[in-house]
């Protein structure tokens, strides 16, 4: 029996997609899929003949029940997730309940949202002598964190610090940013990255709640907290002449 394929889809953008992820789409026999994140370019990736169920009314015994009656029929199917499926995919679940089953699975990254973001912006989010550390988190909704992960503890650190699924929590999550980092600190704001819809802007951390309000913005949005944003020209010691390494002894 053929191991079901969890593929991430990335941002949106289907040459985003990587070549696995796009050898096992132009395979898949079955494609069950987040229709409410995942761009329909990515979809048309299948051939006609390929089955196509939809997952946002879908609960996950639904999927589960889905995924496990085409696969006794010998089926190649693919469980595509937007973004990167180990990024606030609910992929864990679904493994353990497929794994019950007696099925195999395999999962397939894809770029994430923040990589995109800032390849967009053309930044780094490591700027040596500035941040090197990149926390990746969500605000708390009604699936709520772990007390030790909230706001407060991870702006501690002044991190670059990427926030998905916070949008509806934003105008809070700013009070509590702006505890711990400048009020000047750049925010870089990323609506459907990618998308051809997508809508970039960085703005200032005091700005980042009235921002997304103008905007209308609750969905499909990220926000990158970093001073790294800011138009820096630190070298590294990577490609500096003084810095001797094993490939450069002299």
């Amino acid at each position: 029996m053929n191991p079901i394929s969890i593929v991430g889809a990335g941002p949106g953008a289907k040459d985003l997609l990587t070549l696995r992820a796009l050898n096992r789409l132009t395979n898949a026999e079955v494609l069950i899929w987040t229709d409410s994140l995942i761009s329909p370019e990515i979809v048309e990736l299948t051939t006609q003949k390929c089955e196509k169920f939809k997952t946002s009314s879908l609960t996950l015994e639904e999927i589960l029940d889905l995924i496990i009656s085409k696969a006794k029929e010998g089926k190649r199917i693919v469980r595509l997730h937007d973004g990167d499926p180990c990024l606030y995919g609910a992929i864990s679940e679904q493994i353990c309940g497929l794994a019950e089953s007696g099925l195999e699975v395999e999962v397939i990254p894809g770029i994430s949202a923040y990589q995109a973001t800032a390849s967009e912006l053309q930044k780094e989010l490591t700027i040596p002598g500035l941040v090197q550390t990149i926390v990746l988190s969500r605000a708390s909704g009604r699936t709520g964190i772990p007390e030790s992960e909230n706001i407060e503890n991870l702006a501690k650190i002044g991190a670059s610090l990427c926030l998905y699924l916070s949008a509806r929590h934003i105008k809070d999550v700013q009070e509590k940013l702006l505890r711990y980092y400048p009020n000047d600190t750049p925010v870089a704001i990323g609506h459907r990255v990618t998308w051809e819809d997508q809508w970039l802007k960085i703005v200032p951390l005091k700005d980042m709640a009235s921002t997304s309000k103008e905007k209308g913005l609750f969905r499909t949005t990220l926000y990158i907290i970093s001073p790294a944003l800011n138009s820096n020209n630190q070298r590294s010691k990577l490609y500096n002449p003084e810095h001797k390494h094993l490939f450069r002894s002299s």
